[in-house]
């Protein structure tokens, strides 16, 4: 793995465990992690921080992480969000030394299942999953055992061996663990491992019928891969007890006949005994995290794709602009902690600006023109000026911007009636050009419905660089492309999808839909300096005064410009009143 971590990172509980478990030799000083995303969508901000974790406790410790698919619910999976899964693993500047599927694992399941079933500690259930709801009881009052429960081991594993062979229909038999129906935690009263799907598997074909439990495989497979720490979100604590029920029963590293398959495969790790930490889940405002609720989006075209912009998957923020180690600072900074709350996306937008501030070079551009000529140059008057890459970076080097007669300038950079506070261009009144001096307003064209169409000034020439009075103070400075050099463009602004912080909540009897922003993306027609536009997708730009850019990695071209923006320069979004 090459990772580029903190020198010294801030310590929080889990990095405290790992660090004490290395110090007394538990695991034998081993540390093994991995990274478990189930392939039935696209990974978002969310799946980041357990990515940045579980990495990140590897590296630091000179340990191993497995990139591990647990695909064992078919009827969701996709190769297509496999492939996109391990993109966005190594967008953010992470290397897994093993990759895994859970179904690589399915014999071994199944023969951990059987072995369960010689024990007499599993069972086959013909109770439906409506019966075996009313079965299970609530918070309050013990569940009841099945009429099923009381088979005998050769029959259980008849029936077993039988849904193996796709005897039976879905739904119609189940294998469940026999632990304590009046267990206090519900996890606990005999859970499922294995239910009937003849479905097709995007690995393994038609070859299984069946398909093993969540909780089932995922301690499993942890152990069948040498994991020593298996870190996961705060909701599977009550879990925890299950996990180790399974592992206890199982014993991996005391039974080898049940990693047989993997030996024959080629696929043997040493087995461990794991330990669950869990830690809570990395919720955001102005967002949604849910998989059934982005996969909603894509389906119902709300958005463009899983890759919109505005969405918060990995592959919607690269192509928004945002960059890996923004991502990766932005956790670093939240922690890793057992209490679950919300973080402001404005924390995460900060990260971003302090990221792109550093690095991005500058670029002149104009969104919404307005003309702007300066009558005491002549009309044929083109020179060529001298403007840093970037002002804090001197190796950033210099760039040549052209500079003309006609110039096009930000409208609201000009007001006929102005107001109090406004530093920028008025009738009769001065601001400086960027790079060039300074002008006075002369003349307002407007068209017969009030609209301006053009100003005409007088520049300064002794306000000019090198020139006696370069120093002369006015308060505004404004930016500026020559008409006659600029490149059209396509400028997508995009913004917060949801318009509300917690678009989840649906207490006032709205969904998160009624939360979509209106306002989450407009579509400009702007001018770029032709440095701008002449340059690779995925190409990052301050846009001076107006924001961070990137060229779209999709629809870009040095011919067609396409640019997306990325933050602004500052949060605008905390004097927003509440909508």
């Amino acid at each position: 793995m090459a990772n580029d971590l903190p020198a010294n990172p801030p310590q929080h509980f889990i990095r405290q465990i790992v660090a004490a478990d290395r110090a007394a030799g538990k695991h034998g000083g081993a540390v093994v992690t991995r990274f478990p995303p189930e392939p039935n969508g696209y990974l978002h901000l969310g799946h980041a921080k357990s990515i940045c974790l579980n990495f990140g406790i590897a590296v630091e410790n000179s340990g191993r992480c497995h990139l591990r698919f647990d695909d064992t619910n078919p009827a969701r999976e996709d190769p297509e969000y496999v492939q996109a899964i391990q993109d966005d693993v190594h967008w953010l500047g992470f290397t897994w030394d093993t990759l895994r599927h859970a179904s690589d694992y399915f014999a071994v399941f199944y023969l951990g299942a059987e072995k369960l079933i010689r024990l007499g500690l599993a069972y086959v259930d013909d109770l439906d999953a409506e019966q075996m709801r009313a079965y299970r009881g609530t918070l309050t009052e013990p569940g009841r055992d099945s009429p099923f429960r009381a088979r005998g081991v050769e029959e259980n594993l008849d029936l077993f061996r039988r849904m193996r062979a796709g005897e039976f229909a879905d739904g119609s038999r189940t294998l469940r663990a026999k632990i304590d129906m009046s267990a206090g935690n519900i996890n606990l009263r005999d859970p499922a491992i294995y239910r009937i799907r003849k479905v097709t598997h995007q690995n393994t074909g038609d070859v299984w019928p069946i398909y093993p439990m969540y909780d089932y495989a995922h301690c499993v497979s942890d152990a069948v891969e040498g994991i020593t720490h298996s870190l996961c979100t705060l909701e599977f604590e009550d879990h925890r007890p299950l996990y180790d029920w399974f592992l206890r029963q199982l014993d991996l590293p005391g039974d080898p006949a049940l990693t047989a398959p993997l030996r024959e495969k080629g696929q043997w790790l040493p087995p461990s005994t794991p330990q669950q930490i869990e830690f809570a889940r990395g919720n955001i405002s102005y967002t949604v995290m849910s998989k059934r609720k982005l996969l909603a989006l894509v389906q119902d075209r709300l958005v463009d794709g899983w890759d919109d912009p505005r969405m918060p998957t990995l592959s919607g923020l690269r192509r928004r602009g945002y960059t890996p180690e923004a991502i990766r600072a932005f956790w670093e900074r939240i922690g890793i902690s057992k209490q679950n709350s919300s973080i402001d996306l404005g924390v995460l937008e900060a990260c971003v600006r302090e990221d792109l501030d550093a690095r991005a070079p500058r670029r002149l551009a104009v969104l919404d023109p307005l003309k702007l000529i300066i009558d005491n140059l002549p009309d044929a008057h083109i020179e060529t000026l001298q403007f840093a890459n970037h002002p804090k970076d001197a190796a950033q080097g210099v760039r040549s911007v052209p500079f003309a007669r006609t110039l096009w300038i930000e409208r609201e950079d000009f007001m006929q009636q102005p107001v109090k506070g406004f530093h920028r261009l008025v009738p009769d009144g001065e601001v400086r050009l960027r790079g060039v001096g300074i002008v006075r307003c002369t003349r307002v064209l407007a068209d017969a419905q009030g609209t301006i169409t053009a100003l005409h000034c007088t520049l300064d020439h002794d306000t000019r660089h090198g020139m006696p009075g370069a120093e002369r103070k006015v308060k505004g400075t404004i930016h500026w492309v020559s008409a006659a050099h600029a490149i059209a463009a396509e400028v997508r602004l995009y913004d917060r999808l949801f318009n509300v912080p917690d678009p989840d909540d649906d207490s006032n009897g709205k969904t998160y839909r009624d939360h979509l922003n209106p306002d989450s993306r407009h579509v400009l027609r702007g001018y770029l300096e032709p440095g701008a536009a002449n340059t690779a997708p995925g190409t990052f730009f301050q846009f001076e005064r107006l924001g961070y850019f990137i060229a779209d990695c999709r629809d870009h071209a040095a011919a067609q410009p396409v640019f997306n923006r990325i933050v602004t320069l500052r949060d605008v979004w905390a004097q927003r009143p509440a909508p």
